[in-house]
């Protein structure tokens, strides 16, 4: 469903909030009767006085980690209402070159349109932009007519120098460029960072803000990222910088952007929540109610002169009002992922004060349909970097008997994640690799399914290197170190308790591993110790054991410190590279790797990795 600025309940009380702040002039309330003449829209300005606005249209992705192709899986459908049979379905959805053809649709009759994003655009990329340092994908956004865009954390996976490098431009420094006389020349649009800084300088490493004049208004745009990106990234992405408070850098340069005139101001925030429903266009209810997660507190802390929030890094759907510390709703949205979705902004800007006439801001999602035609130059664009890729993409791995879910599974044990850390146990179980007794995987780390349809000429039921390396794009190095019995346990705990106490992260693990998860405790009693077993033992809290994971998780990341605290650590093969070869010794054209049963991690009551 759409979201309005103010409507019926809201007016009287949003008025009264405003009027007491003193807010007319930079948010305008209508609703209540006033000592004016009112325009069409019902704003009072004085005896008479008919206010000149000029129409903006805001239109805006997230997430879309340089899926040029439409996403295998479930990773390429949407969730909506069926109009006739009232049902939920999933809806095939994304492709960049269906969405650069929905984008100029929707830019047809506005003489004023923007394209903004917030975050994620690179980073945990299919075969085809993750081959080349993620070039393809800026490129395609140059043709698509992004025009500005906030950093998000997977931005930083390549560290800063590399994401400088996709700002400006140049070859790569160890790849060089990929075609003769081909130089990459940088994104025309502007990546803001206000929030990240040079932790000896303390200045952005990026530009904070971007400021454009519509119709000689000026409109400013702020960028950032989540404060905890360092927690979900590697150490050496984020190595010398700093990640500042969301709220508080965001009401910095709004006040900053207010005193050099800019009165219209969007936030673009790489930060999201969690709607109560999948469906696309949930309507979120009266004051956002239906909206949780971390953007729920920080969308009602920033400044009220921020006119709109656009966000982005869970993944969901959600057109919202949520109140601004004024109590006046403001839209909060989000484009789920992978190019599915994306947003319209309509908002009017008083020409007289400059800001963002509120109550107008209406935001709606809309699906990225495959029943369009596809925009020429992108095709254009996929075709090559296609063929660049192909000798590498098109080499078959292995065999699987049906679709192996991993991102698009529900459940807290994912079918992938299991195939996954046996594949790690596998390469590292040997005592001159490591002599890992357990791994262990973090869901997030997993981007994709497993699809038992063919993607191209190989054949239903081939996993080919670029499928694989969808599913695990990172290519991080393994680990494998000492862990104590009760450290192990303290591990599992780390899944529900601390900073993922709100949104677990349940790790997958190897065959041999068991316990029970009982979702219906809080904190770190949902583990249930007593359970905890290898090979059908019980962990001995005093002994010790060999764990393997990848670099990221092994240093802590996900909120994991428990296997920071590990020994004697050995550095084995890329994750990727065990995935490949486990794939290839445990699967043939004839006997095909069969779905995993998920019986390793028993649950009572439910739960939902959010990531």
């Amino acid at each position: 469903m759409p979201t309005t600025g103010l409507t019926g309940r809201y007016r009287k009380a949003a008025y009264s909030a405003a009027a007491a702040a003193g807010l007319f002039g930079t948010v305008i309330v209508p609703g209540v009767a006033q000592a004016h003449d009112y325009d069409d829209y019902g704003y009072g300005y004085g005896h008479h006085h008919k206010p000149k606005v000029v129409d903006l249209q805001l239109l805006a992705i997230n997430d879309l980690h340089g899926n040029l192709e439409p996403p295998a899986g479930s990773s390429g459908t949407i969730k909506e209402i069926d109009p006739v049979t009232k049902q939920t379905v999933s809806t095939p959805a994304g492709g960049v070159e269906y969405l650069a053809t929905a984008l100029r649709e929707a830019r047809k009759g506005h003489s004023n349109s923007i394209t903004v994003a917030a975050g994620d655009i690179v980073g945990a990329s299919p075969l085809m932009s993750g081959l080349f340092h993620d070039e393809p994908t800026i490129e395609a956004m140059n043709k698509l007519g992004l025009d500005v865009t906030s950093v998000g954390n997977h931005e930083f996976d390549e560290g800063a120098k590399e994401l400088l490098r996709l700002q400006n431009g140049g070859c790569h420094p160890t790849d060089g460029c990929y075609a003769k006389g081909r130089k990459f020349k940088g994104a025309d649009f502007e990546y803001l960072a206000a929030n990240v800084t040079n932790e000896k300088t303390n200045r952005p490493i990026l530009d904070p803000y971007w400021v454009t004049k519509v119709d000689g208004v000026k409109v400013g745009f702020i960028g950032v990222t989540l404060e905890g990106t360092p927690n979900i990234v590697t150490a050496e992405g984020v190595k010398g910088l700093k990640f500042g408070n969301e709220v508080a850098t965001i009401n910095k340069y709004a006040a900053e952007l207010k005193r050099k005139g800019v009165n219209s101001i969007v936030a673009l925030i790489h930060e999201g929540g969690y709607p109560a429903s999948p469906v696309y266009d949930f309507d979120c209810g009266a004051g956002g109610s239906g909206v949780s997660g971390p953007i729920v507190d920080i969308a009602k802390k920033i400044d009220p002169s921020v006119g709109a929030i656009v966000t982005g890094h869970t993944h969901n759907a959600y057109a919202c009002s949520i109140p601004d510390p004024n109590g006046v709703p403001r839209s909060v949205t989000s484009a789920a992922s992978f190019g599915r979705l994306y947003t319209e902004i309509d908002l009017k800007i008083d020409k007289r004060s400059g800001t963002v006439v509120r109550p107008s801001v209406t935001a709606a999602n809309h699906v990225v349909r495959q029943n369009v035609p596809k925009a020429a130059d992108i095709t254009k664009l996929i075709d090559y970097y296609r063929t660049l890729a192909a000798p590498i993409a098109n080499r078959a791995l292995g065999w699987i008997s049906a679709d192996i879910n991993g991102r698009g599974s529900a459940d807290l044990e994912k079918p992938l994640g299991d195939v996954i850390a046996d594949a790690q146990l596998a390469g590292l179980a040997p005592k001159d690799k490591g002599g890992a007794q357990i791994a262990f995987m973090n869901p997030g780390g997993i981007r994709s399914d497993l699809v038992f349809k063919a993607s191209g000429a190989e054949g239903d039921g081939v996993v080919t290197y670029g499928e694989a390396f969808t599913v695990q794009p990172f290519t991080n190095m393994m680990q494998v170190k000492t862990l104590t019995g009760a450290q192990i346990v303290q591990l599992l705990q780390q899944q529900v308790s601390g900073p993922n106490e709100a949104a677990p992260k349940i790790l997958q693990n190897s065959a041999g591993f068991t316990y029970t998860l009982d979702m219906t405790k809080t904190g770190a009693a949902r583990v249930l110790v007593d359970s905890v077993r290898l090979n059908g033992a019980a962990i001995d809290p005093a002994a010790s054991y060999r764990v393997a994971a990848n670099e990221f998780l092994a240093g802590g990341g996900d909120g994991f410190p428990a296997f920071a605290a590990g020994t004697d650590k050995l550095v084995g093969a890329s994750d990727l590279d065990l995935f490949a070869a486990y794939l290839g010794a445990n699967s043939k054209a004839g006997s095909p790797l069969k779905v995993p049963a998920q019986d390793r991690i028993k649950i009572i009551g439910s739960g939902a990795d959010k990531d």
